[in-house]
């Protein structure tokens, strides 16, 4: 068994591979703001550890693990009006993720796992969405564990639990450990905490990161934010994706 990197595949390859214990695994990120210390990629980056990660324990467990080129595109509303964010409808992306489904299970793919840390409540539904439709297609087996629910949520940090984790040091962390080039230290190190929970932002009805208290994009506490929590942080989630991977296929 393996982890096996599609992208760099020729089809040859690809063709070889046995289908009885393949699990495709997607990270699905976004093109939307992090803070002026972080980099738009941020969800994807974060996805793509937590893809990796997950991948390796699933090849432990007898997978055949192969990691898909990242969707960096979907619904980002809450980052809507910063420079840089590029948001599309929900319904969008979910057609695009039913027409890569379909995709895969047409080439003998059993198993979709979705690696996913953006938060955006219109993201979440258009991937739960995606999961219904294939699902009723019968088409293949879709993992998606939503770490913002139980019980995925409880293995996470004190700050991601409080909702004020947007670019703070939940996220800043798994990106200083994936991508440190990528992170403006000079700044990041200079922010002041912005402790208000995004979440209940979210819960009461606000629509837009500056609405919801977060004037430069970002909540929580960006200075506090390691790379050894990062590379902590990446595992878990890793482990959480292979966890709800086992409660489809058994293993």
């Amino acid at each position: 068994m393996g982890v096996h990197t599609l992208a760099t595949m020729t089809w040859k390859e690809v063709e070889a591979l046995d289908r009885a214990r393949l699990v495709a695994v997607l990270p699905v990120g976004a093109v939307e703001a992090h803070g002026p210390h972080l980099p738009l990629l941020t969800d994807v980056i974060i996805a793509e550890g937590m893809a990796r990660e997950g991948a390796r324990l699933l090849s432990e467990r007898g997978h055949e693990a192969l990691l898909l080129p990242p969707l960096a595109y979907t619904s980002a509303g809450y980052g809507a009006s910063f420079p840089g964010t590029v948001s599309i409808r929900p319904e969008t992306a979910t057609a695009l993720l039913v027409d890569i489904a379909r995709s895969l299970a047409a080439q003998g793919v059993k198993t979709l796992a979705i690696a996913s840390a953006h938060l955006d409540p219109s993201h979440i539904v258009s991937i739960e969405a995606m999961a219904s439709a294939i699902r009723s297609e019968r088409l293949l087996a879709v993992a998606f564990p939503d770490i913002t629910r139980k019980p995925w949520v409880t293995r996470l940090t004190d700050e991601f639990k409080s909702g004020a984790c947007h670019a703070g040091r939940f996220e800043g962390s798994v990106v200083m450990a994936e991508r440190p080039d990528l992170v403006r230290e000079e700044i990041r190190k200079r922010l002041p905490p912005n402790p208000v929970s995004l979440s209940k932002a979210i819960r009461e009805g606000k629509r837009t990161f500056g609405e919801a208290g977060g004037p430069e994009a970002y909540f929580g506490w960006p200075a506090e934010a390691t790379a050894e929590e990062g590379r902590r942080t990446a595992a878990i989630l890793g482990a959480i994706l292979a966890e709800a991977v086992a409660g489809l296929t058994g293993r």
